[in-house]
């Protein structure tokens, strides 16, 4: 296995590696309480104690933080050699760990083979303001959805990641933090200053979630249970690009908050720019969104909007982009465009999209315009790629002059 790699302000450094998983073995990560009551049962364990068992495991795995059955000393030992004989509840290998000198950190995580397949790599970032820690989690592997401003969308589609796999990215994060219990934070990172230091989970990394719904599903529900990692569902944000017969389950079957990766107020436009607008269009889209389950003013939906220099950033869009939102409770994030090796855009004047947010304020919307983080370690919205690449100084150097300096 390979040794983390730590990048933190141009400097590498080494830190203990991350065992990974053992891949003959079933991971009890991302089961919900009826398939753990199964696997104990599977294993011996009398059905008068299968209640208690789940409770107990539930309650290592997520309110501690357990990545070993020798911690859960509340068990008997013996069961737990049976445990660790049968199952996993490992983390997977983290190959990589990048830390931005905005404080933001990306890693670089490596499962194990599913089936026939080959291990696949999948990145997340954490994202520390004050009051609060982001985790943007991945849903897969690649991506269909061919976007053309997004980094992930130059990257084939290999598999939709499990429950597990999700879950695992928020647990692998908080031990990294130091976010359970005996946890230990790592000298000088970037962190909210009291309580958790992951409190809001946004679906917004690799893939499209409402491609992948039920492990999306299984692994939220597991993150929002009061009993585990207990994360209010006002604060786990799920992104799509538009799956409409798919949103109308997500807030019922969920119930996050939903963000709408719009980019566009023309079809035409939002044809090239979001592919998937091709299937359903934009009128689809936001008749959809009207009738989001529990929508109103305190669950608002978020659209997002990447600001792209002559394309999609005029005074005039602005104004359409008010006039399709009429009536929907929404809040508009305005995201100056993250540049890519390759990328055939450039991000918009930073006096223009103030111009453009202007007209959106003044319409009565909140249109914050979104301050990139983790450029320097292609960590910021749009720029997330498996094969982590590694680019030579100079044309990071040039990427980062050619972004806007207000970020």
């Amino acid at each position: 296995m390979s040794e983390i790699e730590t990048i933190a302000t141009g400097t590498t450094a080494s830190a203990p590696p991350l065992a990974a998983a053992p891949a003959d073995k079933p991971t009890l990560v991302g089961m919900d309480r009826a398939e753990l009551a199964e696997a104990l049962a599977g294993i011996g364990v009398p059905e008068r104690q299968q209640r208690m068992r789940v409770a107990q495991l539930w309650h290592w795995l997520y309110v501690r933080g357990a990545s070993d059955f020798s911690e859960m000393t509340n068990i008997a030992k013996d069961l737990r050699t049976v445990l660790a004989d049968a199952f996993t509840i490992r983390r997977p290998e983290m190959v990589s760990e990048q830390i931005s000198s905005d404080g933001t950190r990306k890693w670089l995580f490596r499962f194990p083979p599913r089936g026939a397949g080959r291990p696949v790599e999948i990145e997340t970032v954490y994202i520390p303001e004050e009051g609060r820690g982001t985790l943007c989690v991945s849903s897969q592997v690649g991506c269909t959805l061919t976007c053309t401003f997004c980094h992930t969308g130059t990257q084939r589609l290999v598999r939709n990641l499990t429950a597990e796999e999700i879950l695992s990215q928020i647990l692998v994060a908080r031990d990294r933090l130091g976010d359970f219990p005996r946890g230990e934070t790592p000298e000088g990172a970037a962190v909210p200053s009291e309580g958790r230091l992951v409190t809001n989970i946004v679906m917004m990394g690799m893939g499209e979630p409402l491609y992948n719904f039920d492990n999306v599903k299984k692994a939220l529900l597991i993150a929002s249970d009061g009993d585990g990692l207990s994360l209010s569902k006002r604060r786990i944000t799920l992104s799509t690009s538009g799956v409409v017969p798919m949103i109308e389950r997500t807030g019922a079957e969920i119930s996050c908050m939903l963000a709408i990766s719009l980019h566009a107020v023309r079809d035409e436009l939002r044809d090239e720019l979001v592919p998937i607008n091709k299937k359903w269009n934009i009128a689809a889209l936001l008749d959809a969104c009207r009738a989001y389950p529990g929508l109103n003013n305190a669950r608002r939906i978020t659209f997002e909007y990447v600001m792209l220099k002559g394309i999609n950033d005029s005074l005039a869009d602005a104004r359409e982009l008010v006039r399709l939102l009429r009536g929907i409770p929404a809040k508009i994030n305005l995201i100056p465009f993250n540049p890519w090796p390759g990328s055939p855009y450039e991000c918009s004047d930073w006096e223009q999209i103030e111009a453009f947010a202007e007209v959106v304020n003044r319409a009565g919307y909140a249109s914050p315009i979104r301050t990139p983080r983790g450029r320097d370690i292609f960590a910021a919205c749009g720029q997330l790629k498996s094969e982590s690449e590694k680019m030579r100084a100079r044309e990071r150097v040039a990427l980062e002059t050619a972004a806007p300096a207000h970020g």
